[in-house]
Formats: structure tokens, sequence, C-alpha cells
């Protein structure tokens, strides 16, 4: 049993991988050559992004509908056919409006193959016991960029970038596909029959709270990743600093992975997420009393808390509502933070130009309110909330 599952964590760890590195990391490479071919400006690039990452924001909860309904194999096999689509039309561009389109392709394949939806399938496979699997896949994923990105740097000096864009959605179909192929189907005695009706799932003070916390933080989460060289830089850390800052990141997510896994796995999931609130604000007292020099530090505190945030966001739920209706409620709870992370990017860039190194003080305040609504949240009631579910019921 431990050998099968080791197997489905590899396989959609590694499908994982593909799927964050050929879409939501992307642009962080091929943005300034599609843009400068196409004859458009930077921001009209990221327009389009931020427009794919509402798109699949806003799908999640009919994607997580259909992965309760009939499992997540099939729907993350569909992501990569709609991946390497949207990637094929990215590459054939032309215009903005074929660049667009493209980028609307890609956000429906980010809603159908991205932490959520992989998420939902473990949830439907696994039930309660989900949680190993989980942190096993964000083990993986979490060297997406670490790959993602100098895979797409060579291919753009090598094949330039309209056949790296191909070159992924060949990937999609030869590695992903078959990976996700390769997953169990739903255990169907783990969660009860509810697909001859739409859940009903009440937005109440539970939900409301989690929803707040994850928007909250996953707003930092998308500042950081837009922005962090250009604050420490602010605190008056060098150009090298803030590079060797952002190194940093990845192998703190992955290291405190393996604390949450080897660790923190023994306690409630809502003691990982409180911390990996706190990090963040720490982080920004560090850089705040030592300037640049405390930029690899923050870097450090940041990840951290970012390597277990993403843990929680499929643990939390699936251990305060059960494993029923879960990959749709997962889908209600990530639209507000996905759409969040869409808009902060532009919004923190806003602020950075009026507050400067200011702005850790907003990114801080957000993180500790989600840490305020995680507070108000026990792990009592939360046990309750789960065993007080009837079978076949929505929380």
């Amino acid at each position: 049993m431990q050998a099968r599952r080791l197997g489905v964590v590899v396989a959609l760890g590694t499908a994982q991988t593909l799927a964050w590195g050929s879409s939501y990391y992307l642009p962080a490479i091929l943005a300034d050559p599609i843009a400068h071919d196409l004859g458009l400006s930077r921001n009209w690039f990221f327009a389009a992004f931020s427009a794919s990452l509402v798109v699949s924001g806003l799908l999640g909860p009919r994607i997580g509908r259909q992965i309760d309904r009939v499992g997540g194999r099939q729907v993350l096999c569909a992501s990569n056919l709609v991946l390497a689509g949207g990637l094929a039309m990215l590459g054939a561009s032309h215009s903005l409006w074929m660049m667009a389109l493209a980028w609307l392709l890609l956000g429906v394949g980010m809603g159908l193959g991205l932490y959520d939806a992989a998420f939902g399938a473990l949830g439907r496979i696994y039930g309660r016991d989900a949680r190993g699997a989980i942190t096993g896949i964000t083990l993986f994923a979490g060297f997406a960029s670490t790959v993602g990105w100098p895979m797409s740097s060579l291919g753009l000096e090598t094949i330039g970038w309209r056949d790296t864009c191909f070159a992924w959605a060949l990937a999609h179909l030869v590695i992903g596909l078959p990976l996700n192929l390769s997953l169990p189907r739903a255990a169907q005695g783990d969660v009860s029959d509810t697909t001859t009706a739409k859940p009903s799932i009440p937005m109440d003070r539970t939900m409301m709270l989690m929803a707040f916390a994850m928007a909250a933080a996953w707003t930092v989460t998308a500042a950081m990743a837009a922005h962090l060289p250009r604050i420490v830089e602010a605190f008056g850390a060098t150009p090298a600093q803030a590079v060797f800052a952002g190194m940093m990141i990845g192998p703190a997510q992955v290291a405190a992975r393996v604390f949450e896994a080897g660790f923190l796995s023994r306690f409630h999931p809502l003691t990982s997420a409180r911390l990996a609130c706190i990090t963040h604000p720490i982080g920004a007292c560090v850089i705040g009393l030592f300037g640049g020099g405390g930029a690899a530090a923050f870097a450090l505190l940041h990840g951290a808390g970012n390597g277990i945030l993403t843990i929680a966001r499929g643990t939390l739920p699936l251990a305060i509502f059960g494993p029923d209706n879960y990959a749709y409620r997962l889908g209600l709870l990530g639209a507000p933070s996905r759409i969040c992370q869409a808009l902060a990017p532009l919004a923190f860039g806003l602020l950075i130009d009026a507050l400067g190194r200011g702005v850790v003080i907003v990114s801080a305040g957000l993180s500790l309110s989600a840490l305020i609504a995680l507070l108000l949240l026990s792990v009592s009631s939360a046990t309750k909330h789960a065993n007080n579910a009837p079978a076949g019921k929505t929380a």
C-alpha cells in the first residue's frame, strides 16, 4: 500500500511540476521576448496572464464539483490537453488578441490542473488520509520554478520562444497525460455519492474565515513572487543580495514542507496554517531592523511560510470539513485567493511606488490578518464541525 501510494505521489508530483512550470512560471522567462516580437507592451502580456488567473479562480468551484462527481483523473488528464492547446496557441500567436485568447485557454487549463484540482483528486482517492500525499506532491512541485525557469531559458536561447511553447505543449501530451492517466480511480467507499444534485455549501463563519485567510495570505505570496527583489533593494540590498534572496525562496519552501511532513504532521493542520502566517511578519521585522543585510533571512522566512501554506491550503479544509464535496469546497475557498493573486502584482507595484519599503507593513498586516482569522478557529470546534457532518451531506 505504501509503495502504491508513493507511486501516486511521484506521478502526480511530476505532473504538477510540469503543469506549474509550463503555465504559472512561464511569464517570468518568456514575457519580454513574446511582448517584443508581437510589438506589445509588457503590461499587456501580464494583463492577459492576470486574466488567466481570474478565469482559473472563477472556474474552481465548477471544476471541484466535477472532481467530486467523477474523480480527479479525468479532470487532470483534460488539463494536459487544454494546457497543450493553450501553449500551442501561444506559440503560434501573432497578435495581441491571439495571445490573449491563448492565456484565457491556459487559465482554463490551470483551473483544471494545478494544486486545487490535484488536492481534490487525492481527497477523492484517499479521503481523510490524503494529508501525507498532499504534502508529497508539494515537495515535488516545490521545484517547479527550479526546473521550469531553466528549461524555458534553455529553450529561449536555443530554439526561440515559439518552439519553447510548442515543446512544453508536447511535454503535456507525452509526459503529463500518461502520468495523470496512471492515477487510480477514486475510492467509492471513501466519499459518499453526492453526484445527483449540486451540493449546498453555506458560506458560514468557518468558511468565511478560511476564505479570508487564504485570500490574504496568497495575496502576499503573489506580491512577493513579483516584487521581492525590488522590495529588498528598497531596504538597501545590493542587486547581488536581492538575487541571492530570491534564490532562497525555493529551497526554503521545500525545507519547510519536509519539516511539515516530518514534524508538523503530528499536529492539526490549523497549527501549520497559523505558523505559515506568522513567518512573513517575522521576516519583515528582521529586514526592518537589519536593512539590506537581512534580505536573505527575510526571503527564507517568507519562503518557509509559503511552503507550509501551500500544504495547509489542501489539508486544512479536509481536516475541518472531511472528504465529502472536498474538491468543490476547495474551489469555493480558492476562488477569492486566485483573484487576489491575479491583482496582487499590480496593486503592490503601485504601493511600492507610493510607500517604498513601507510596503512590507502592508504585506505583514495582510499575513497577520490571515493569522487572526485562523486564530478565531479552534481545533476543537473544527473537529466538531467535521464530526457533525452527516454522511452524504455537506458540513
